[in-house]
């Protein structure tokens, strides 16, 4: 019996769990002040409420592509590019905001590699 397709949705609904829950719980219900710090750092005060709010709900769409599973390497593509930018801008403009500080880019390519991983890799073995 092939594991690989279970294993490969078993690892997107991990990843967008992970982008679930950095939307709504951190972002839209603000359980995680520091990430509307990081957005008022970035674009200012005046709006980061309501600019974070709207980050989390594009995370919480970002969960709903991954699990609908339409388009899954521009999803990936997407995805990954996102990541890169995003923790390239905190690192450069609020790098003392971050959990970990610099380590968070070690930590944000190791789930960039991830995502990769499963899609490209993973996901290829299953519809060779």
């Amino acid at each position: 019996m092939n594991t690989q397709p279970k294993l490969h949705k078993a690892l997107n609904y991990f990843i967008a769990l992970v982008w679930l829950v950095n939307g709504l719980l951190c972002k839209v219900l603000n359980l995680v002040p520091r990430h509307q710090q990081i957005v008022a750092r970035i674009l200012g005060h005046e709006h980061a409420n309501l600019f974070t709010k709207l980050i989390g709900l594009s995370e919480i769409l970002m969960a709903v592509w991954i699990i609908s599973a339409i388009k899954p390497k521009l999803n990936t593509l997407t995805q990954m590019l996102i990541i890169a930018v995003m923790n390239t801008i905190e690192f450069i403009l609020a790098r003392d905001l971050l959990l970990w500080g610099w380590a968070n880019s070690i930590f944000a390519a190791m789930f960039i590699g991830f995502i990769y991983y499963n899609q490209f890799v993973l996901g290829q073995k299953i519809t060779r």
